[in-house]
């Protein structure tokens, strides 16, 4: 399998199984309401540093708790506000908070074993990086990076983890599910028949355009600066295009579309609408819908794979099958896939941990994730075809001005 391709169909499920027999460890972090599940008692406790400490950071700091397998030993953010809630709601020692644009350094050599890495997108690849380079474990959110070089480096962190016998996770949920585990496990069979066509869509909530008057401010709602968040293409939508990388098993070879600003008098560079077709190098196409516009429609995320002997839908909630053909599966309701997967993974982490399992095979995901979402931000907005190879060449950063942010 080229350099192109996810990884092996027999590392996804040997993988996926390990996370499904392991989520028994969390059972009762899944079963019982939010702040009163008991850790469970597990031999090792590994020290963990909270990269982040905002709304999903801290969140996955509460799950993290639940799991019984960690020590929240240290938490990072750039506004010390967030850092001293996280800090007292996981009862950090004051001398172990770290606030400011340098607090992940500060905080790799506060003697955490594994961090995870849920702040703003753009410093995703450095951060994590670091951590791989300091001899830490890393437990990454999506999406991994933002442009070209950030994909680069988050692949590069993944091997260079593999090769200091770490492990690397990149948080995504879909394909932890078990009903789309084996909706993907019979396409990869031949259930489809020759796959054709794949539709999918990445449907988020309205991102508005808050008062941002100075670039702490900018910093702390970075959902419609391109630089930090990648744009709609790649945050939420993120999830639908891992979802098709993941059945097809590589990523495409060129893409063409057009997006649109829609709102009145925008005062932020973000696009509410992007419409890509992408291709990939045996002809297979892919068209892939965005939308965050204030409409009254609810987000989605999913794909309908359209093969000559059968059809399969793969959701992050909702329904997910494979009908007809001759591996048809009724398949079943995607349920609670934000916390369940999130569940799974933090579990999976700690199995590959203490297990010794350094394959690391989803920073090359995501880094494969990051790249599509980047070539068709950039063949829509450029309103042309542009291949993989072309991007990539190009190595274009998204830079970002830190000036008047505290180190």
């Amino acid at each position: 399998m080229n350099e192109h391709h996810f990884f092996s169909r027999r590392q996804f499920l040997g993988g996926a199984l390990a996370a499904g027999a392991s989520a028994t460890l969390s059972a009762v972090a899944a079963d019982a309401p939010a702040g009163e599940a008991k850790p469970k008692e597990l031999a090792r406790k590994i020290k963990l540093g909270l990269i982040g400490c905002g709304g999903r950071g801290s969140w996955l700091g509460g799950l993290f708790k639940q799991h019984g397998g960690y020590e929240i030993h240290a938490v990072a953010d750039y506004f010390p506000e967030r850092m001293d809630k996280a800090g007292e709601k996981f009862g950090v020692d004051k001398a172990r908070r770290f606030s400011g644009l340098s607090a992940h350094k500060r905080l790799l050599e506060s003697g955490v074993e594994a961090v995870t890495v849920v702040n703003v997108p753009h410093f995703h690849p450095e951060h994590a990086h670091a951590a791989v380079e300091a001899g830490c474990h890393v437990f990454g959110a999506k999406p991994a990076a933002v442009d070209v070089p950030g994909a680069l480096k988050v692949q590069a962190a993944g091997k260079l983890a593999t090769q200091k016998k770490l492990c690397y996770l990149v948080d995504y949920q879909m394909w932890t599910d078990p009903i789309n585990i084996e909706v993907v496990k019979r396409i990869h069979e031949g259930g489809l028949g020759k796959l054709g066509h794949i539709d999918s869509v990445g449907f988020s909530m309205p991102w508005g355009e808050p008062p941002i008057k100075t670039a702490e401010d900018r910093l702390r709602w970075w959902l419609p600066t391109t630089a930090l968040s990648g744009d709609v293409i790649n945050e939420l939508s993120i999830h639908s295009i891992n979802a098709v990388l993941w059945v097809v098993g590589k990523r495409p070879a060129s893409a063409i579309g057009r997006t649109r600003v829609c709102r009145a008098n925008p005062r932020t560079e973000f696009r509410e609408i992007y419409l890509v077709t992408y291709e990939f190098d045996d002809g297979l196409l892919w068209s892939h819908r965005v939308q965050s516009l204030r409409n009254d429609l609810d987000w989605a995320l999913k794909l309908d794979a359209y093969g000559d002997k059968a059809t399969a839908l793969v959701s992050y909630r909702g329904k997910s099958y494979l009908r007809s053909g001759p591996k048809h599966y009724g398949g079943g309701e995607v349920v609670s896939l934000y916390d369940q997967g999130a569940i799974r993974n933090i579990a999976t982490f700690y199995d590959n941990i203490v297990q010794g399992r350094f394959d690391n095979p989803t920073p090359q995901q995501a880094g494969d994730n990051a790249l599509t979402a980047v070539l068709g931000r950039e063949a829509c907005a450029r309103r042309c075809c542009l291949t993989m190879d072309e991007l990539i060449k190009e190595n274009k950063k998204l830079e970002y001005d830190l000036t008047g942010l505290k180190v």
